[in-house]
């Protein structure tokens, strides 16, 4: 069973992807943090993240950075909206995506294009999505837990930024995917938002049985 859950940044997307791999049991990927390697390669190469082909050619990363506490900085974060920006990352990207998602008995997968571009014939799809002002609070708090000293304004100036950004690049924009469902943490506690989570894939799992029997459900 493949699981993609997409949205925006702070929206929840990881927090409601990773207890969905809990309660399927199945592995979890957070690609972002795929393009956030990139761009921390990016920025050790001393290269530009503005620059395709310097971008590209920090593509290559063995899978244990993953894991590196650098990937989560706010720093990382904006450098790999950039680098996200350029198609021929995104290829180099695609088949490491992929091969996770189609590893036997599936995968729960969070991004911005997993239900669109990744896994498009996954069993389930969520967008998560939340308002600027909040998602902004999350980060910032994030952000504060962590030592920073950013502004609340700074955070969402950056927020709405990387919004545009995302939604506006001509390579595998963020779009919801026309058999999604949403789910908006706006105004839900952490385990109210997991609870509809799990309603919504459900939901969707059971109306895709119905059509393989050729059946509908009342």
């Amino acid at each position: 069973m493949i699981i993609a859950v997409d949205g925006p940044a702070a929206s929840g997307k990881g927090t409601i992807a990773r207890a969905l791999a809990k309660h399927y049991r199945l592995p979890h990927l957070d690609t972002g943090l795929l393009y956030r390697a990139v761009a921390e390669n990016v920025r050790r190469m001393e290269l530009d993240p503005t620059i395709e082909a310097d971008a590209v050619a920090a593509s290559n990363f063995p899978d244990d950075m993953l894991d590196d506490a650098a990937l989560r900085s706010d720093d990382a974060g904006q450098r790999a909206s950039i680098v996200s920006e350029h198609p021929l990352v995104r290829a180099a990207l695609l088949q490491r995506q992929r091969k996770f998602a189609n590893q036997p008995g599936g995968a729960v997968l969070d991004g911005r294009d997993i239900g669109t571009v990744i896994a498009p014939d996954a069993d389930a799809k969520l967008f998560v999505k939340a308002t600027p002002q909040i998602r902004a609070r999350r980060r910032h708090g994030e952000l504060r837990e962590r030592g920073s000293t950013i502004s609340l304004d700074k955070v969402l100036a950056d927020i709405r930024a990387r919004d545009l950004r995302d939604t506006g690049r001509n390579a595998a924009p963020l779009v919801m995917a026309a058999d999604a469902g949403i789910l908006d943490t706006s105004f839900l506690s952490i385990e109210a938002a997991v609870i509809r989570a799990i309603e919504l894939v459900e939901r969707q799992l059971a109306l895709k049985a119905a059509a393989a029997r050729g059946a509908s459900l009342p």
